[in-house]
């Protein structure tokens, strides 16, 4: 199945830690976020991979090469984001006569349901969630199995079954591809699906697992599934005196002191160092060369590469873009006294993340002060520096 990859956009509600990169190519455990994605293709079926890239595409084209997962790999240019039938219309001259499929490169789904998405093409992957009025929701006949038309993010629902944005297109629509402006001002994919649900009889495949990630607590989210996966791996230097238990990944070239204790599951990457005396739990990704120093505890987080915390803190549910240094006894808050789910600025709107516990999300190059205090749902903005024992009660900018 010829498929087409989503991986153009800047992915602004996922600032700061897009500021420097795409977020397709975001770190979910050992890989980037769309090289999942590709790869959960690949083993579904597809071939070749046509990737639209845009924003910050050069680090897409380097990491996918001419060839990924054993297929071939060509590029597409979206040079203006303008919508998702804009992006498909720019892979269009990549496409042969038959089908084609088009996957989100920011989303996760699971390998089973692609595999039938791609054997009952015509089709949209639908999935079921709380909370319909962020998606785009589809019509469908009586017994969900027939996709009739959609709507987005509508204030009436009419159901709780929503568009994954995992696609599979008769040949026939890449002549529909010209389609006017939306409501949003851009070129919706949606009504391509439209005019296929008018013209051919479209399949809604239900899809065991899937996750949309395009907010910093989505990050979280699909490191968690992914870190579920891994198997147990120790080929680092890993301290006779460290505690390691449950699903640890310690890569060659990273080191786990004495005293660390580790709860998996966790990864800890090449030239990454953990203790002494460190406390490492709950679905953990220390990247390459960060660093977790003395009596520094860290739970359900993500440290991306040189990101260091160097002794006597605490960061939980927390992301950390690159290079980012906390001083000494920086303390991360995860918890409202309210026990409302923790919310988080997004595009200037504080949103609830839907988790009861949320840290801090920092961009790449922050900097805090000895016993700064950071407060549950705050974002430090790219290259942000604290003072010295200051508290941070909402977002900073500068």
């Amino acid at each position: 199945m010829q498929t087409i990859l989503l991986a153009a956009g800047q992915g602004t509600r996922m600032r700061p830690l897009t500021d420097h990169r795409a977020k397709p190519m975001l770190p979910v455990v050992d890989k980037p976020l769309a090289a999942h994605t590709a790869t959960t293709a690949v083993n579904a079926g597809a071939s070749p991979l046509i990737i639209v890239v845009g924003y910050e595409s050069e680090a897409v084209r380097e990491y996918f090469g001419d060839e990924y997962a054993g297929v071939p790999v060509d590029y597409a240019v979206q040079s203006e984001q303008r919508g998702t039938a804009d992006a498909v219309r720019a892979a269009e001259p990549h496409l042969d006569d038959g089908p084609f499929a088009v996957l989100n490169g920011d989303a996760l789904y699971d390998e089973a349901s692609l595999t039938q998405l791609f054997e009952n093409a015509p089709a949209v992957g639908s999935y079921r969630v709380d909370d319909p009025t962020q998606y785009g929701v589809l019509y469908t006949d009586d017994d969900d199995t027939r996709v009739t038309g959609v709507i987005e993010k509508p204030a009436d629902p009419p159901s709780n079954l929503i568009n994954t944005g995992a696609y599979v297109f008769p040949a026939a629509a890449q002549a529909w591809l010209e389609v006017g402006e939306s409501e949003r001002g851009e070129l919706e994919l949606t009504d391509v699906l439209e005019r296929a649900c008018t013209e051919t009889t479209v399949s809604a495949v239900p899809f065991e697992r899937w996750v949309d990630v395009g907010r910093p607590w989505e990050l979280l989210e699909a490191n968690e599934w992914k870190l579920e996966e891994i198997d147990r791996s120790l080929d680092g230097e890993v301290h006779e005196d460290a505690n390691i238990r449950g699903n640890i990944v310690v890569e060659e070239g990273a080191t786990v002191d004495a005293g660390v204790v580790i709860e998996g599951p966790a990864v800890i990457q090449e030239g990454a160092t953990v203790g002494p005396n460190a406390y490492v739990r709950g679905h953990t990704l220390i990247a390459r060369d960060a660093t977790v120093g003395h009596s520094v505890e860290v739970k359900n987080s993500i440290f991306m590469q040189g990101s260091t915390v160097g002794h006597l803190s605490y960061v939980g549910d927390s992301i950390l873009g690159r290079d980012v240094n906390f001083g000494a006894s920086t303390t991360v808050a995860n918890l409202r006294h309210d026990d409302e789910p923790v919310r988080l600025q997004v595009k200037g709107e504080a949103t609830s993340t839907g988790r009861r516990k949320f840290g801090v999300v920092c961009g790449d190059n922050v900097k805090t002060g000895i016993q700064t205090s950071l407060n549950a749902g705050v974002k430090l903005a790219s290259g942000v520096r604290t003072t010295p024992g200051e508290v941070v009660l909402e977002e900073k900018l500068d």
